[in-house]
């Protein structure tokens, strides 16, 4: 076999213009899908006056304005509670069909080209917020089981986005750094947070449809751009593998050591795709996917119910409530490039994490009874998304990079796409279940216990990776105690 060839590069630097436009397109790409997930949690406050029946204000109860056929023909509920509910059963029904898109998006990722299933996402999903949140409004069709539909079609059509993108980032961008590489790019979350809630408050005075026209009007043209743009692999341009050269015999020797088994390296010439079973029993997988599973419940209640929050407690506007939540996304960039940037120096991911989510604890109940201050809760939320949102973007990002071309599975491109679906599916899962647990505490009992029911998520997120921080804890004592010198994640050897 010819040995790929390899471009020229930057100066000294071994990165090339291909990895830095595949960098920005992955980085825009995912930013646009969560910028449309953020719409639909921003405008909930919105929505859920469309769905009430409309009221004379003179009166002191809610009676409902004649004639019935303009003011109340789409009136779903009698009371604020059932609309809470149905907003609930919406984000499950959305993360249901997400999480079991990602356990099929990851395994059509490491079959089919990146770039397709990609463009494939996020058109469909464009399409889905269309007939959801325009189409509805301009035909004025107000039936649940349209809402429902398409609700469920767009939470599959998103699963492609994640696996496909880390699937891209890890065929490009080497293991060693990859803590900070991939810190400051899984930062695209919250970045796409950030800016569906900006568009959202830009553009929400007009009508809450023309909302979800801008979020997916962008999002349409950002799959173009992706389907003409991005490179799935080096190797579709000639270029070599930036893993090639690394030292194999010392990554076998790390894995063996760490978990205490002897696996065969798959041959970089014979790479195919793995199946789903054997990606999940990879060393640490179940682990992460279970700490995930917590994890993600606490993250993506923030993401959908946090300007909720905002608006029911303070009785802000739904624009100044969207504009303070974007400061929880701007806690998560900085925690998922600072946390990425220690595990680099230390080698050890479990442990960083470990302590993220350990101050996480004191954060959440300390914002639970944060004062009616816009300055003040956008800091506390800053905190808590610093700790929270960085331990899930290592999680989501770095370790699942690092799982997915691990020793056992080292130099297979084909398995990584299939991992990333596992961790996040799993996540999703519980992610799901928050959002039908979330207004069901709140309406039984108040925000308060939603907080504490956050607090036992973390402390069960830090119980699922004990066993890895025990570990590695220990190994930190013994270099400590030595002396030893470490060098960043999986750097290639000295000898070469």
């Amino acid at each position: 076999m010819t040995k790929a060839r390899n471009f020229k590069t930057f100066g000294k630097s071994k990165f090339t213009f291909f990895h830095l436009s595949t960098f920005v397109l992955t980085f825009v790409s995912y930013t646009l899908f969560h910028a449309s997930r953020k719409t639909f949690s921003n405008l909930k406050a919105t929505i859920t006056e469309e769905w009430m029946p409309s009221c004379d204000i003179t009166n002191h109860t809610c009676e409902k304005l004649k004639p019935d056929h303009i003011w109340n023909d789409h009136e779903f509920f009698h009371d604020e509670s059932d609309s809470k509910i149905f907003l609930g059963i919406l984000d499950a029904t959305f993360l249901a069909a997400y999480s079991i898109g990602l356990f099929i998006s990851g395994i059509l990722g490491d079959r089919f080209d990146l770039r397709y299933v990609l463009f494939l996402g996020m058109t469909l999903s464009s399409i889905c917020m269309f007939l959801f949140g325009v189409l509805s409004e301009w035909l004025s069709i107000y039936n649940k089981v349209w809402y429902v539909t398409f609700w469920i079609i767009n939470g599959f059509a998103q699963s492609t986005g994640w696996p496909a993108v880390v699937a891209v980032m890890g065929n490009w961008f080497p293991k060693s750094g990859r803590g900070l590489i991939f810190g400051i790019w899984s930062a695209n979350a919250s970045v796409g947070n950030i800016l569906g809630a900006l568009m959202v408050a830009s553009i929400l005075n007009y009508g809450y449809h023309y909302a979800f026209l801008l979020s997916s009007t962008v999002f349409f043209a950002g799959g173009i751009l992706v389907f003409f743009g991005l490179i799935p692999s080096p190797k579709d341009i000639g270029l070599a593998d930036p893993d090639a050269d690394s030292d194999t015999e010392h990554e076998q020797e790390e894995t063996s050591r760490s978990d205490n088994i002897e696996q065969p390296l798959i041959n970089h010439e014979e790479s195919k795709p793995i199946g789903f079973f054997q990606a999940l029993f990879l060393p640490g997988v179940i682990m992460y996917s279970l700490c995930y599973a917590c994890l993600k419940m606490i993250n993506y209640s923030f993401l959908f119910w946090l300007p909720f929050y905002l608006t029911n407690k303070f009785k802000w506007s739904e624009s100044v409530a969207d504009q303070i939540s974007i400061w929880y996304d701007v806690g998560g960039i900085f925690g998922g490039i600072i946390g990425g940037y220690v595990s680099d120096l230390i080698r050890k991911r479990s442990v960083v994490i470990f302590f993220l989510l350990t101050f996480a604890i004191p954060s959440l109940y300390i914002f639970s009874d944060s004062p009616n201050n816009k300055l003040m809760n956008a800091f506390l939320m800053s905190i808590v998304g610093f700790f929270i949102g960085g331990a899930a973007n290592m999680i989501s990002a770095t370790i699942t990079a690092d799982l997915g071309k691990q020793g056992p599975i080292q130099g297979n491109k084909e398995a990584l796409s299939t991992v990333t679906g596992i961790v996040d599916g799993t996540g999703s899962i519980g992610a799901a279940l928050g959002q039908l647990f979330v207004p069901l505490i709140q309406s039984k009992f108040n925000w308060f216990y939603v907080f504490y029911f956050f607090i036992a998520l973390c402390i069960l997120t830090n119980l699922c990776i004990v066993p890895l921080f025990n570990r590695e804890a220990k190994e930190l004592y013994v270099a400590f105690k030595t002396r030893q010198r470490y060098r960043p994640v999986n750097a290639e050897s000295d000898d070469e």
